[in-house]
């Protein structure tokens, strides 16, 4: 009766980590019998869930009944807890419940309880979390990097590292993808390499993936600053027509508009190393800091904590499902007088 709880906001790693279960206990020829994805915001697909997993799987390999957004340890009905109370006891050993939702369990619920406990009578069960960095935990995103990195069996050195945190930003699935685009890029450049042996990933092949989208970003980056915000979208709306990723722009966004915080910050701290404050702002150039005090010299720092609260709304409106133009639209007409004062 194994029960896997995986929790947390890096939806890539979840899904990463719910995949590598499904590959391991499912057999193949009979994954349509055996394996079931109920969406939890579903009240009657839970009590189906389960119903489902109280069965034992047909054919060889095991059975997997995987719950999307679990209400279980997050908040449920009571007649939905007494009915987990009663199915928990009659899983079969060969029988997978996965319960999967972004937010962390709330302990003191007895349904959290009864499935941590059996989780931890169990050894085949499992807790696991993954949570992505915060836009300014610069340490945290560099090491989500190098996890990626990890899984995808590649390498780069510490400046790579950090001209991917400071294009991409903590979304773990863009960063997937653009390492993934790298991999296929490095194969064609190197075709002779072992294979088996993580292979490196230059900076000069990074910067070449990401350069063009770096200098669009940074001039409607530079557009919003100055207050000139139909033209910004303009420049956004005709971005994504032409098939630029929505998380990719917003991410780079966000990155400059935490760059300037950062530079305000500890500028009006009276701190002058430049150095440090690369370091500190998360920026691999320390050159840019001179570019940066002289973009934000009459913006006051009300100012832009409102910009890069409208864009950190607008990234969440993107992941929410929203259309990526009206989530710009939406978010920076409104008010957007407040991004020309000083």
């Amino acid at each position: 009766m194994p029960i896997h709880l995986i929790w947390g906001d890096d939806y890539e790693a979840c899904n990463r980590e719910i995949e590598e279960i499904i590959q391991t206990v499912i057999n193949p020829s009979w994954k349509s019998f055996n394996y079931s994805q109920i969406d939890g915001n579903d009240p009657k697909q839970n009590f189906r869930a389960l119903e489902e997993v109280q069965s034992a799987p047909f054919g060889s390999g095991g059975r997997i009944v995987l719950v999307r957004r679990s209400p279980f340890c997050n908040g449920c009905s009571i007649e939905l807890a007494n009915k987990l109370e009663q199915a928990i006891k009659l899983i079969p050993n060969n029988t997978y419940l996965i319960l999967n939702n972004s937010n962390k369990p709330d302990k003191r619920l007895k349904t959290t309880k009864l499935i941590e406990k059996s989780i931890q009578s169990n050894s085949f069960s499992k807790e696991k979390s993954f949570l992505l960095p915060l836009p300014w935990d610069i340490n945290g995103q560099r090491n989500l990097v190098k996890n990626i990195l990890y899984k995808l069996n590649l390498k780069m050195n510490h400046e790579t590292i950090d001209l991917i945190v400071e294009s991409l930003g903590n979304d773990s699935s863009l960063i997937n993808t653009e390492l993934q685009k790298l991999s296929l890029l490095s194969d064609a450049v190197n075709k002779n390499l072992n294979t088996d042996r993580p292979r490196e990933i230059s900076k000069e092949l990074v910067k070449k993936l990401i350069q063009n989208n770096s200098t669009n970003a940074l001039e409607i980056a530079n557009l919003l600053l100055k207050g000139e915000i139909i033209i910004a979208l303009n420049k956004i709306q005709s971005l994504l027509k032409n098939g630029e990723p929505a998380l990719r722009l917003i991410t780079t966004l966000t990155g400059q508009s935490r760059g300037w915080l950062w530079v305000h910050l500890l500028d009006s701290q009276g701190n002058q190393d430049v150095k440090e404050i690369a370091k500190l702002a998360g920026i691999a150039n320390p050159k840019r800091i001179f570019v940066i005090r002289k973009q934000i010299q009459d913006k006051s720092l009300e100012t832009l904590l409102k910009l890069m609260k409208k864009l950190l709304k607008i990234e969440a409106s993107i992941k929410s499902g929203t259309n990526p133009i009206d989530s710009f639209k939406d978010n920076l007409l409104t008010d957007s007088k407040i991004l020309t004062n000083n």
